[in-house]
């Protein structure tokens, strides 16, 4: 397996896992769905639905691989993204902030 197949096999994990968290407590009327583009390598983390009569929608985490690095471009999430792409074994020089 190459570094960007790793990569990716890593970040879905790690999304779908946050997911399952989120799911196991939900909102009234939310949802939280993990959006895959493996084919231009980007990820996200969503939350859809409805807050007092109006539509809502956030991107809790958004993530790319690109030049062979994750690229953090948007982590809401308490601990932050990066604690865990370390301990999953990817190098620190490996993400971009």
């Amino acid at each position: 397996m190459d570094k960007i197949d790793k990569y990716r096999q890593i970040i879905k994990q790690l999304l779908s896992y946050y997911t399952e968290l989120i799911n196991r407590h939900p909102k009234p009327e939310k949802e939280t769905e993990v959006v895959f583009d493996e084919e231009r390598d980007h990820y996200m983390l969503i939350t859809t639905g409805w807050s007092d009569r109006r539509r809502v929608r956030g991107t809790t985490v958004y993530v790319r691989i690109r030049n062979g690095k994750f690229w953090i471009e948007e982590d809401w999430l308490e601990n932050g993204i990066t604690t865990d792409l370390l301990e999953a074994g990817v190098p620190k020089e490996d993400i971009v902030l």
